[in-house]
């Protein structure tokens, strides 16, 4: 199990995330999927491995639950790939990672697109670009996403809601 280290004190007087809260886990990048896994095509899954920041939040993630792949910076921000946390964080080379089994999607949903809608907009990523990563969408805020993004096919790429 991973510790939230020491400080873990910054988050005094701030209600912390429970299982209820978390609709879908949102794990960032700041390189475009074609680096993150050179020759990953739109439609095709990949299980792609994800640096985090340690926190207590990564005691809330288990395989199976829904995630999607974020891409931040100022080139074509937004939502680039979806799916499901392939394992739960465990220790990388460089401190606390995660495997996320997701499929590239060919029509990403733009940063501005979630802006611009009355329940996506109040999303942590969108709130906090420099927030923690991961980073969670509400079930509304999931949902908005959902309306928007086709569930990729088979069985292990689905966007169901998960249960924590």
């Amino acid at each position: 199990m991973l510790s939230p280290g020491p400080a873990a004190w910054l988050a005094g007087g701030v209600r912390l995330l429970s299982p209820t809260d978390v609709a879908c886990w949102v794990v960032k990048s700041s390189r475009p999927p074609g680096e993150v896994a050179p020759g990953w095509l739109p439609g095709e899954g990949r299980r792609v491995p994800r640096c985090l920041r340690r926190s207590y939040r990564l005691e809330l993630m288990r395989p199976g639950q829904p995630c999607l792949l974020w891409v931040s910076g100022r080139s074509a921000p937004g939502v680039h790939a979806v799916g499901v946390l392939a394992a739960g964080p465990g220790e990388g080379d460089s401190g606390p990672e995660v495997v996320l089994d997701v499929t590239l999607l060919a029509d990403p949903v733009p940063r501005a697109e979630l802006l611009a809608d009355p329940v996506a907009s109040g999303a942590e990523v969108l709130r906090m670009p420099a927030g923690s990563n991961p980073s969670w969408l509400s079930a509304g805020q999931f949902a908005v996403v959902r309306s928007r993004v086709a569930a990729p096919p088979g069985p292990s790429r689905g966007l169901g809601p998960w249960l924590p």
